[in-house]
């Protein structure tokens, strides 16, 4: 008979996020978990305490994913690496950005809040009072969160439900008079050709123009 490797709580976590993204956060139980390891339920509590605590677990795995750029990089040159990254590293993992935004997970240890701290630390840098930095740190991430769950939690428009034969683009141009409405008629002819991380790189690129126009000291700090 083969021998098993003790179990451990890393080694719960690598299936629990392999398990997430094959069935996504409503078909991560601690039964199918625990089928997919080879051993009874119980097994897994002498290890983590519960879903919540697995989802925080594999949120922090995915955190340490991002890379913190260098701090003598100028503040919108590190707001961008850190973005770009993180939507790298959640893109990767779609279950966890839609867990974070839902509350299903919030990891609190230092691993998951370095990549925020140093976000934070930029926009200090860049001479934003304290209720600002708040308020561009919600505006970079409603950047990056909202890009992810349109592009990877199902919400894209072709993912949508649509009439058989055709695509959602297809739906709308033939239900739609392009004369009553033009501009949202003109819009629909770019939709096939998006690719999400140019349209958030692009996107983030504007956000951020705006913050080095919104600075107190600018683009220098």
């Amino acid at each position: 008979m083969a021998r098993r490797d003790p179990l451990n709580r890393e080694k719960i976590l690598d299936a629990a996020l392999a398990l997430a993204a094959e069935e996504g956060l409503d078909g991560l139980s601690m039964r199918k978990l625990a089928k997919s390891l080879g051993i009874e339920a119980m097994s897994l509590y002498n290890h983590v305490s519960n879903k919540a605590d697995i989802l925080d677990g594999i949120a922090e795995r995915v955190f340490g994913e991002i890379d913190c750029p260098d701090p003598a990089l100028p503040w919108p040159d590190r707001v961008r690496a850190l973005a770009l990254s993180m939507y790298r590293a959640f893109s990767r993992h779609p279950v966890i950005p839609l867990a974070l935004a839902t509350d299903q997970a919030n990891p609190t240890s230092e691993t998951a809040l370095r990549p925020i701290d140093a976000l934070v630390g930029a926009l200090f840098e860049a001479g934003f009072p304290d209720d600002d930095v708040r308020r561009m740190l919600t505006a970079v991430n409603s950047a990056i969160f909202g890009s992810l769950l349109l592009s990877t939690g199902g919400f894209t428009v072709d993912d949508f439900p649509a009439e058989a034969g055709g695509t959602q683009v297809d739906l709308f141009a033939r239900r739609i008079d392009p004369a009553r409405l033009p501009h949202f008629s003109r819009l629909l002819t770019t939709l096939p050709a998006a690719d999400p991380q140019a349209d958030f790189e692009r996107a983030l690129d504007v956000l951020i123009t705006g913050l080095i126009a919104a600075a107190p000291g600018g683009a220098s700090g």
